[in-house]
């Protein structure tokens, strides 16, 4: 026996038009490919960067500590012991300083590469 007073209306929480699935599914491929494009991105930045980059300098002189100090080292330009302190030069410069005494760097040894006796 059906008693009219206890009838409940149950709603669906789904909205209606697409079935939840449908638009979940959406969401998700949309925030894939939202994903894809951002790292593609930063891809593109990177190798951009990358080619736009200048190149190396050949020689490096490392300067001293304040104005009108002596340079202390002259490097290679690919050197790992440059410090902050650093200017970009060339080769002739480079000569010409290893000849007036300022001392070459004792791990990448320019002034081996440059030929200069000393």
């Amino acid at each position: 026996m059906v008693r009219p007073w206890l009838v409940v209306v149950v709603r669906s929480s789904a909205p209606r038009g697409r079935p939840y699935r449908a638009r979940v599914s959406e969401e998700s491929h949309q925030r894939s490919d939202d994903a894809i494009a951002a790292a593609e991105q930063r891809e593109a930045e990177r190798r951009q960067g990358g080619e736009r980059r200048p190149p190396a300098p050949d020689w490096v002189l490392e300067l001293g500590i304040g104005n009108g100090t002596p340079p202390t080292e002259v490097h290679a330009g690919h050197c790992y012991a440059i410090g902050n302190r650093r200017r970009v030069i060339d080769r002739d410069q480079a000569l010409a300083l290893l000849a007036d005494g300022v001392r070459a760097c004792s791990h990448c040894r320019p002034d081996t590469t440059l030929g200069v006796l000393g």
